[in-house]
């Protein structure tokens, strides 16, 4: 018994060293974590004082003596992460508690609430450090800025045990998704994520009630997700631009997005309105305008086309003006159509246009940039014509959301083990009838690597892999532009702008 003490011990010292937990509550959580493990009794142990960064070591060590004790079924990683969440919930503050500590800080310092609740949001473990710390990450150079690449290994394969019991569940509707405040303090399930330490702060964005919280897998620097307190879809409007930017006048160290509306070239999560924010400078913010636009109609807005692998126009000004004339270069854009280059703006009553746009600040002036989209599929271009083609399939398939199109990769963890099976094709020169068949896939990419770098060895094999990657990922990013690189496409460009501009005059 004095090693699950001594277990439970450490990790209430952990919680009070990382002020998850004061001292007036160390009897109360120990008693919820006796009760949670069906412990009932109790001796006095010396914990050892041993730093942590993360409880993941001494849960760990607590889950494992709960299966010995049959208190786990199955021993996979959904039912340890319940039982992780829920153990870390007993050495937490309460959603009140956490509400108002955060708008203590908030009324000193904006960025002082935000640091606090980051750290408590990682401290509690539902941002699981440790096993996002096996994503692989690199820059890589490109024409458009160094441009992030991230291999998603953070999220385990599903056992077959886990699969099978995902069958069993009986379905449910509520949390009615990942997104809803209802998720906070949730058990999680076979098919549904734990979350029983998971913390939300109520914020107001145009007197409406939202929701701040974190990404429990943080691709970038103090990821954040900013949701309506309703499950309603995702809507493109003038609000959405309003919340943006009253979301940056509250928030100034922080940039936020939305994701597109429609579908292909919207995030992952449609059915519930949703940003993401954080604070990281990604390559589109580093890129320059390399076209100035003026706009008669605003001439306290800078306005101009980005240098950019897609169709992204940036307006910089006073708050009111740039909502203005972000509003009016959308109704714009949403109802434009050019079939030279391909852009429909309806089949019937089907909208294709739509936009990703992204708020920041610019010391006192605030700054969106507006990425337009359009969702069109055709018989040759299946997934999308402003979309990943299929000859990059083997790379990137899934939806070009904010996080790529701000110039970051989040490529899926099938890659990992892929590119170290590239290397050995490419050190030893593999002939294409001795490739394993599920790498086939890579083969005519694969071949213009080895003709372009005739002295591949051990020792720069994964270096030139990952620099082509990137070129691959910028490639993905120009197919998801509506106006192409080419000249061709930057005189689209520049005709839709001039379109754009007349439009914005007409408005009364």
């Amino acid at each position: 018994m004095e090693r699950i003490w001594t277990a439970i011990e450490q990790l209430i010292d952990y919680a009070k060293k990382h002020g998850l937990l004061p001292e007036e509550d160390v009897v109360y959580a120990r008693n919820r974590l006796l009760a949670a493990l069906k412990l009932t009794e109790w001796q006095p142990v010396e914990a050892k004082d041993v730093p942590l960064a993360s409880p993941a070591p001494v849960l760990d060590v607590i889950i494992d003596w709960a299966y010995e004790q049959r208190l786990l079924e199955t021993n996979t990683t959904t039912e340890r992460d319940i039982w992780d969440a829920k153990l870390m919930d007993c050495v937490m503050p309460r959603p009140s508690e956490v509400i108002r500590a955060f708008y203590e800080r908030y009324r000193r310092d904006p960025q002082e609430a935000t640091d606090w609740f980051y750290a408590l949001s990682q401290a509690s473990n539902y941002i699981q450090t440790a096993r996002i710390a096996q994503n692989q990450q690199w820059k890589v150079p490109t024409v458009y800025g160094e441009l992030d690449i991230t291999i998603n290994l953070a999220k385990p394969e599903k056992d077959p045990k886990e699969i099978a019991k995902r069958k069993e569940m009986p379905s449910s509707s509520y949390p009615k998704c990942v997104l809803c405040k209802e998720n906070e303090g949730y058990e999680g399930t076979w098919c549904h994520p734990a979350r029983s330490n998971h913390r939300v702060v109520p914020i107001a964005l145009l007197g409406e009630q939202w929701y701040f919280q974190y990404s429990p897998y943080v691709y970038y620097n103090e990821h954040c997700i900013v949701f309506h307190a309703e499950h309603v879809p995702m809507k493109m409007e003038r609000k959405t631009l309003e919340r943006l930017l009253e979301f940056v006048d509250k928030f100034p160290h922080y940039f936020i997005g939305s994701n597109a509306d429609l579908p292909i070239v919207g995030g992952s999560i449609l059915a519930h309105d949703h940003f993401q924010g954080g604070r990281y400078t990604f390559a589109m913010e580093k890129a320059e305008i390399e076209e100035h636009i003026p706009l008669p109609s605003f001439p306290s807005v800078t306005a101009g086309i980005v240098r950019w692998p897609m169709s992204v126009i940036r307006l910089t000004g006073p708050k009111a003006d740039v909502l203005e004339a972000a509003v009016r270069l959308y109704e714009a854009w949403r109802t434009y159509s050019d079939p030279s280059v391909g852009i429909i703006a309806r089949s019937g009553d089907v909208p294709h246009n739509t936009i990703t746009p992204i708020a920041r600040r610019r010391g006192g002036l605030f700054e969106l940039d507006i990425v337009l989209r359009n969702n069109r599929t055709s018989a040759e271009h299946p997934y999308g014509i402003f979309h990943p083609h299929e000859e990059l399939h083997h790379i990137k398939k899934e939806n070009i959301g904010l996080i790529e199109v701000m110039g970051l990769a989040v490529l899926p963890g099938r890659l990992a083990a892929e590119l170290e099976t590239l290397a050995s094709y490419l050190v030893h020169g593999t002939k294409k009838e001795d490739w394993d068949e599920a790498m086939l896939k890579h083969w005519d990419w694969c071949e213009a690597i080895r003709l372009g770098y005739p002295d591949i060895t051990n020792d720069n094999v994964h270096d030139l892999l990952r620099y082509e990657v990137g070129q691959r990922f910028v490639t993905v990013l120009e197919h998801a532009g509506v106006f192409k690189r080419d000249q061709n496409g930057k005189e689209a460009f520049r005709r839709f702008m001039r379109h754009a501009v007349e439009r914005m005059s007409s408005f009364v």
